[in-house]
This record gives structure tokens, sequence and C-alpha cells, in this order.
């Protein structure tokens, strides 16, 4: 049997995931940071992106779209602690790709009076979650 770490993901909604898991890969906001089981202790900020769970016991690799938050890693235990948090099945390609041609439209508009940060914030979300999906067409086919 594989050496295993329990995860929890936790957004501001709900408890996205929490079971055992072989490895996790986490947007970081210096980079992806991939976690084994005995990993050394660690906190750090995560951006928009992709979560990546490989879960244990021969289970699924599991995607979940994190727009950002907290990850932190103790001994058996990795917390993540999103902003918002949403299975990557359960993303909407069509509201994603809506979301990124109006940030993207603000963007271009810059004069007219839209928070310039908040709309850069806005790309970075869509892309993260296009970017989800993107992965999970590759896992799924």
């Amino acid at each position: 049997m594989a050496s295993t770490i329990h995860l929890d993901v936790v957004s501001a909604e709900e408890s996205i995931f929490s079971g055992e898991a072989e490895f996790v890969a986490a947007p970081a906001k210096l980079g992806e940071v991939g976690i084994y089981p005995n990993h050394a202790p660690l906190i750090t900020t995560i951006k928009p992106g992709v979560l990546r769970v490989k879960v244990a016991n021969g289970g699924e690799e599991q995607a979940i779209y994190i727009s950002g938050g907290l990850l932190e890693v103790q001994p058996g235990v990795i917390t993540v602690l999103a902003d918002t948090a949403i299975r990557g099945h359960d993303l909407d390609e069509v509201k994603a790709i809506e979301a990124k041609r109006a940030a993207e439209e603000a963007l271009r508009n810059n004069a007219s009076g839209v928070d310039y940060a908040r709309a850069q914030a806005e790309l970075s979300e869509a892309l993260a979650q296009l970017q989800t999906i993107e992965q999970l067409r590759k896992t799924t086919h």
C-alpha cells in the first residue's frame, strides 16, 4: 500500500474534499508545489489555478479549481483554505469563456473607469477555470 497524507480542501461555502491522497500539486504564488507524504511543514499562499489530487488506493486524479487562498502542510495533513473551490467537473466552460471575454474587454477599455486590478483578477480566475477544464479533458480521454 502506498504512503498517504490526509487532505482537506475547504472553501467559504463548503468542504470540497476530505480524504487520503498519494500526491497533491497546488498553484502556489511562486510556482506549482508538489507534495508527497512526509513533506516538510510549509505554509504558502496559492493563486488561481488547478489543485491536482492523486487519490489514495488507486483512485483517479481529481482536479479542483482554486481561486486563491492558503496551503498548509503539517505532518500527516495538508489543508487548503480556498476563497473559492469548485470540483473540476462542476465548472461551467461557457460561463468561464464569457468571464474571460468580459475581463479582456474591461482591460482593453481601462479608461472607462473600470478597476484595472479587479479586471486582472477576474481574467486570472477565468483562465484558471479554463485550464482546469482543459486538464480534465486530458485525463478523461
